[in-house]
């Protein structure tokens, strides 16, 4: 299943949230591929090079373990989220 997220992207000089879609990857090119083209082509934006990587890991680490790329996307982005809004020291 196809999972919608909003991340920070770059346009020129300003960062804005731009939506991406995660699901099952296609197996040779990277998760995002298509949109980080997509986006640079036809909006002059760029993906994190730091959002690109973590992705890249998140599939890598799914399919070693045999779970659900999405799924583990979810995990990721959520406890992240939770992490960031948690009081100094309990990270």
């Amino acid at each position: 299943m196809v999972k919608k997220f909003s991340v920070p992207c770059i346009f020129g000089n300003q960062t804005s949230p731009f939506t991406i879609y995660i699901g099952n990857p296609e197996g040779t090119h990277h998760p995002l591929h298509f949109q980080a083209d997509w986006l640079s082509k036809e909006r002059g934006g760029q993906i994190p090079p730091e959002v690109m990587d973590s992705i890249g890991k998140l599939k890598d680490l799914a399919e070693k373990n045999g779970v659900s790329f999405e799924d583990l996307c979810v995990y990721a982005i959520s406890s992240g989220q939770e992490e960031e809004g948690a009081p100094e020291g309990q990270e």
